[in-house]
């Protein structure tokens, strides 16, 4: 056991398998006293069982550490709550949560239904925000405190994920807006966006030139919610963790501007716009070229 989060009390939902459950070890391996909230759900969020979240539990027992299991649906506002309110019934404060949990219903923009989309949109996006919801008025209070949002590099776009894109994109600026709101009271907030070998990996029709452990990702995120961190001003970031690479994205910014007096027209747009202000390169656009010409040749693409 370490102590590198000795102390602490911390909430991870989607603690039960792959990543989420690689946190709550690790938290209780340094010392946290840990809320291990899981839906025990299938990929696709069916089939929900609370035998997941105690198994862990268990597991965090066994070697020596302290936690309590909650099954609850963080989708809906109530099973946010009881996240933070297990915590403090258990152990008397909250100083950090990690919202890990996540599901996946996959289909092309055009075929994506209401029933594809809102379990995704609410798991992930809703699901962050309940918890931070709850947690943040107890963190304010104590003024002190940290969330962690887990995103995707597939913010950036994604061909048969729409749902979970959004989702995992309005993660990062749910992210930055606890960051800049809630500052004032000594409480930092942070995003994830990891790549790591799980049961959702999994199916990704590309092979990962970069690709690690939840283990290597729980490391980051036992940082991430340390006093060190906190000290040294981390807040508002976006991390990406990939096996031995750590690397930070940029904060969004304009990059080019034009003015025009007397105002625009589209036909002085046309003309100007293109060898002006110009596009930024989507790298994700290419990604999908690149797939499409392997697909021709009968290759398994890279993922550079």
């Amino acid at each position: 056991m370490g102590n590198f989060l000795a102390g602490k009390v911390v909430a991870v939902t989607g603690a039960g398998r792959g990543i989420g459950r690689a946190v709550a070890l690790a938290a209780a391996a340094e010392g946290a006293k840990v809320v291990v909230n899981d839906y025990g759900v299938s990929v696709d969020g069916a089939s929900p069982t609370s035998a997941i979240a105690e198994a862990v539990v268990k597991e965090i027992e066994a070697a020596g550490g302290e936690a309590v299991a909650v099954a609850d649906d963080i989708s809906t506002m109530a099973g946010g709550q009881r996240v933070v309110d297990v915590a403090l019934a258990s152990y008397g404060r909250l100083d950090g949560v990690v919202c890990v949990a996540g599901i996946l219903r996959e289909r092309m923009l055009f075929n994506m239904t209401e029933e594809e989309w809102d379990p995704v949109v609410a798991t992930h996006l809703k699901g962050t925000f309940t918890v931070f919801r709850a947690a943040s008025a107890v963190m304010r209070g104590q003024r002190a405190g940290t969330l962690i949002g887990f995103t995707s590099g597939n913010h950036q776009g994604s061909v048969s994920q729409a749902n979970y894109s959004a989702a995992k994109g309005g993660i990062i600026s749910l992210v930055r807006s606890a960051a800049l709101g809630l500052h004032k009271y000594g409480v930092t907030a942070n995003a994830v966006a990891p790549v790591a070998r799980t049961r959702m990996s999994a199916g990704v029709p590309m092979e990962l030139a970069e690709i690690g452990e939840p283990e290597d990702v729980a490391a980051l995120v036992v940082y991430l919610l340390s006093d060190a961190a906190a000290g040294q001003g981390v807040t508002g970031q976006v991390y990406t963790v990939a096996g031995a690479k750590i690397a930070v994205w940029a904060q969004p910014r304009e990059l080019r501007a034009a003015y025009a007096s007397g105002g625009w027209t589209a036909e002085r747009i046309a003309e100007f716009l293109p060898g002006s202000v110009g596009v930024d390169p989507m790298p994700m656009l290419e990604k999908v070229r690149e797939m499409e010409r392997a697909a021709v040749e009968g290759e398994r693409p890279n993922a550079q």
